[in-house]
């Protein structure tokens, strides 16, 4: 137990650290950065960029959610039919699958902030 514990804060500090590391830019003034950013802008559709991601998120969302769903009640039906041994084993299986659920929804949600923020900027 000791050491699942140990495996499982290494791999959140690791993706903490992954998702909070960041690059320093250094630019002479911010019209330097837009100037050079606007050049390529005009080559790229972003209408289309963004009616495909929204479609691939759309799609994620809702795989991960119906997946989600059906090994709750694979999960919760093999808890109702087991015996009091097994019952113990599914209730250690319900804290990853309550883990990744969360992940999947947060997910889900955290990206329409990073789209809707996006969205904002234009």
């Amino acid at each position: 137990m000791k050491g699942k514990t140990i495996k499982l804060l290494s791999v959140l500090l690791v993706a903490i650290m992954i998702i909070t590391s960041t690059t320093s830019v250094f630019a002479a003034n911010f019209d330097d950065v837009t100037k050079n950013m606007n050049a390529h802008v005009d080559d790229i559709d972003s209408e289309k960029i963004t009616t495909t991601g929204g479609g691939i998120m759309g799609i994620l969302q809702v795989v991960g959610m119906v997946i989600a769903v059906i090994i709750l009640i694979v999960i919760g039906i093999k808890y109702m039919m087991g015996s009091a041994q097994e019952k113990a084993e599914y209730k250690k299986t319900f804290i990853p699958y309550i883990v990744g659920a969360i992940l999947i929804f947060a997910a889900s949600a955290l990206a329409g902030v990073v789209v809707n923020f996006a969205n904002s900027i234009k």
